[in-house]
């Protein structure tokens, strides 16, 4: 039997281009480990070893999410940024974390502090990457007022309890996939799974609460058109 050739960022696998993408939206969307997904294929008729499936998931997972940050809708002038200690190897590290107004995450960053400095830098890469906004919430965290005094005026700093909860709520998959993983290891492996994982549930992420179930239903496949558009863009290229 002759196995199709795979061309594009594809080249060179054995496998087709479809598995591979199947297998990193599947690790990054539900709270599985590498062997899940194994077992998953394998149910399917797909034997592949789960090393195979970390080499996918490390090759093109920053690929798919790349492409998904290309083209984002637009943004609101309303950020929320929020913090969280992560442990790896027995350190305190600190996940700064953006979302819109809708709960989507902008940007996400993985630090060893959050003083001012720390601050001061996530505020420029976000600034960066979306443009400055009108309003910031945050929580009470000094770090952020001080950091925001050396930026341009103009960027209403609002810090009050209780407003800050959709930013604090984007935290919950994060901790879910935490322990699924038994904790992340590196700080640069948990950068990169974290900016892959928040960017597919943004596309992926239901809010059943907000849609009927003919609304969700729609969602849910235009959810997928735009992963398989990405994944032939990606063998295209």
């Amino acid at each position: 039997m002759t196995k199709p050739k795979q061309s594009g960022a594809f080249k060179g696998h054995r496998f087709p281009h479809e598995i591979i993408a199947y297998a990193v939206w599947a690790y990054h969307r539900f709270p599985m480990s590498l062997r899940d997904v194994e077992d998953l294929l394998a149910a399917r008729g797909v034997v592949v070893s789960y090393e195979a499936i970390r080499s996918w998931v490390a090759k093109f997972g920053l690929k798919f999410a790349k492409v998904i940050r290309r083209n984002p809708p637009a943004v609101a002038d309303k950020r929320h940024l929020d913090e969280v200690v992560i442990p790896i190897n027995g350190k305190k590290y600190w996940l700064w974390r953006a979302v819109d107004s809708q709960g989507d995450v902008l940007d996400i960053l993985v630090q060893s502090r959050r003083n001012r400095r720390a601050a001061d830098r996530f505020f420029r890469k976000l600034f960066k990457a979306f443009g400055e906004p009108r309003v910031i919430v945050t929580d009470k965290l000094q770090s952020y007022g001080a950091a925001l005094k050396k930026l341009p005026p103009g960027i209403e700093h609002r810090s009050h309890i209780g407003l800050n909860n959709r930013s604090e709520g984007s935290h919950r998959p994060t901790r879910r996939r935490e322990k699924c993983m038994g904790r992340f290891k590196p700080p640069g492996q948990a950068q990169q799974f974290l900016t892959v994982h928040d960017q597919v549930q943004n596309v992926f992420r239901p809010r059943r609460h907000t849609l009927s179930a003919v609304c969700y239903r729609q969602s849910r496949a235009d959810a997928h058109c735009i992963w398989d558009d990405i994944t032939r863009e990606l063998k295209a290229a």
